[in-house]
């Protein structure tokens, strides 16, 4: 499934939240919001990019952004994660891949020649009226955070 276009509205979604307790589209009304698509928490790439995305949780608040990271992961593994490194974003758990298919980032990858399903490193930020600002596909983690910073500053 394709990624929702710049310009359009963003999907809604609903999803389980580290900590507890549940994390929507809705809850960034009126606000920018980062939502970064990841594959697997505690990863080296994954857990690099949640790294940077908490060290700049200051400047991206003083942007009046909001950061989300979401994984196919169960909530209880997006905990560890997040205890483990000491992030301080939210971390969404979509186990049932209907918002990552919704974002079309849920599909077929390969790695060392098996075929597998998984999700796609993909960024999406989205303008206080709830429509898709950037996305930026298949993402390098370095330097990406600073990148999707430098954009919502100039939404």
């Amino acid at each position: 499934m394709p990624h929702p276009a710049v310009g359009g509205k963003a999907p809604g979604f609903a999803l389980p939240r580290d900590g507890g307790g549940t994390v929507k589209l809705a809850d960034f009304k009126g606000r920018k919001l980062v939502l970064y698509f990841y594959p697997k928490a505690d990863t080296p790439g994954c857990t690099k990019e949640a790294i940077a995305f908490t060290g700049l949780k200051r400047a991206f608040a003083a942007a009046d952004t909001e950061v989300v990271g979401v994984s196919a992961d169960p909530v209880k593994a997006q905990d560890k994660f997040r205890d483990k490194h000491g992030l301080a974003i939210a971390l969404a758990s979509d186990e049932t891949h209907q918002m990552l298919t919704a974002y079309g980032v849920w599909g077929e990858k390969s790695m060392y020649g098996r075929k597998f399903m998984g999700v796609t490193r993909t960024t999406f930020l989205i303008d206080r009226t709830g429509r898709i600002a950037q996305v930026w596909p298949s993402v390098k983690v370095d330097g990406h955070a600073e990148a999707v910073l430098a954009a919502a500053k100039a939404l």
